[in-house]
């Protein structure tokens, strides 16, 4: 509850934001695709009536057997702003993501690596907390593909959510 009273006290005391951040604008901060595996830092450009981003991550999984045990994400999204209002937009598209995942035992057992390529047609509702700080929210089906062996039909609800600082 005190949430959703910190939301509403935002909304009201914020000036008139403009979907979808400004036209030519740039935002940093975090998004992690739908399939919860690959995401990371990221870089949206919103150019008004659609935006488009893509996301470097990295995860240190070292073994005690001193394993490079790493993981390397990149990825890119693309969504067309379908409707806005002030302080929100709906927009369809999707993203495409990689994911570099070690596989192997502890030594001295070979270690790979698998490929994991991710296709997540969907949408995304961005929230705007601020006239420049959006939360976004997707939702989609999940394409698993080379190594990853999937297809699922799913959401960001669970705090896996993007957020993004404008600069205009």
């Amino acid at each position: 509850m005190k949430h959703l009273l910190a939301v509403a006290f935002l909304a009201a005391v914020a000036g008139t934001a403009h979907a979808g951040g400004q036209a030519n604008s740039i935002g940093v901060g975090v998004e992690t695709q739908i399939n919860e595996e690959a995401g990371g830092l990221s870089v949206n450009y919103d150019a008004g009536k659609f935006h488009v981003g893509g996301f470097l991550g990295f995860h240190d999984h070292a073994d005690n057997d001193e394993n490079n045990r790493s993981e390397f994400d990149i990825g890119a999204r693309f969504f067309f702003h379908v409707h806005s209002t002030a302080m929100a937009d709906f927009s369809l598209g999707g993203s495409i993501g990689l994911a570099s995942i070690p596989t192997g035992g502890p030594a001295p057992a070979p270690e790979g690596r698998d490929a994991h390529l991710y296709l997540e047609p969907g949408f995304q509702i961005r929230v705007f907390i601020a006239s420049n700080v959006a939360l976004s929210f997707t939702g989609g089906i999940v394409i698993g593909t080379l190594d990853a062996n999937r297809v699922d039909i799913a959401g960001q609800v669970d705090g896996l959510a993007g957020i993004h600082y404008y600069f205009f």
